[in-house]
């Protein structure tokens, strides 16, 4: 794939970052906790012939400005909508995974004239499960131990690890590889609180602290469809059939051995997927 350079904009007075490539209806890719641009990679060259990919870093995430300010879902969302005001985009198709997918969610519910479709990724926002590693960041004293977790030192003896195992035939799954890379970016303090007021700001102790339910039976939405790993660690896959439930006329995907990031262990059944998802929803729209 051509690399392509991201672009940036000031928003909120900080530094955003997104890539804004291909043409035809627009597409916006929202990534989740500790992720970025780069989770969508291996989708962008597949989908920019026949759509506008948006890809954006978040505030707090890869090439943007981590501010100490408000990282609530509503606080994404507004931020997502200027964006598209500032490119010029009037409306979208939101995929969101994870956090992305709550903050999709969120986009909607305030916005619904700039949604014409919606695709949840491993979305937050649907049950109150989640693994327990997030739940221990709301934890008292998480951010004196992820200071020590994500020190030069743990990291760069875990990588040494990583390839002597490497070596010996271990082959990191796309959940791994995609954690750890993030993981991977929280050494200095600003990502790092970032990510805990990020963290903080949807899940306590107990769960996920935010439920999409409340809203979605409030509403009608619009077409929409759920895609889901069928061995997610991170956040369970009956969450999907939660969500079916509350969303009339919605569509589920299960991808048959994938994990956190079904995205990255078939892109190419992911890219197809979502092609064929906008394809038929014109359809039905036109007649």
């Amino acid at each position: 794939m051509e690399r392509i350079t991201p672009s940036t904009v000031t928003l909120h007075g900080h530094s955003f970052s997104y890539l804004d490539t291909g043409t035809g209806p627009a597409v916006l890719f929202i990534h989740g906790i500790l992720g970025s641009q780069r989770q969508w990679g291996r989708l962008i060259d597949r989908l920019d012939d026949t759509t506008r990919v948006i890809v954006p870093d978040l505030f707090g995430h890869g090439e943007s400005d981590k501010p100490a300010g408000d990282y609530s879902l509503g606080s994404h969302a507004g931020t997502l909508r200027d964006l598209l005001d500032r490119i010029g985009i009037e409306r979208v198709t939101l995929v969101g995974h994870s956090l992305g997918g709550g903050i999709a969610m969120q986009f909607f519910y305030l916005f619904p004239e700039r949604v014409d479709r919606l695709v949840l990724v491993s979305s937050g926002g649907l049950g109150r499960e989640v693994s327990p590693w997030l739940r221990s960041a709301t934890l008292p004293g998480a951010d004196q131990v992820l200071s020590l977790a994500a020190s030069g030192w743990v990291l760069t003896r875990a990588g040494a690890v990583g390839r002597t195992l490497g070596r010996m035939g271990w082959r990191p799954g796309a959940d791994t590889t995609a954690i750890w890379f993030g993981f991977s970016s929280l050494g200095d303090r600003a990502s790092r609180q970032a990510f805990l007021k990020t963290t903080r700001a949807v899940i306590d102790v107990g769960g996920q602290s935010i439920s999409a339910h409340d809203h979605l039976t409030d509403t009608t939405p619009p077409p929409t469809l759920i895609v889901w790993g069928s061995k997610d660690r991170m956040i369970p896959p009956h969450h999907a059939i939660q969500a079916q439930a509350s969303v009339p006329g919605s569509r589920v995907e299960l991808f048959d051995g994938a994990g956190h990031f079904p995205h990255l262990d078939d892109p190419v059944r992911f890219a197809d997927l979502l092609e064929e998802f906008i394809l038929s929803t014109e359809q039905d729209e036109g007649g």
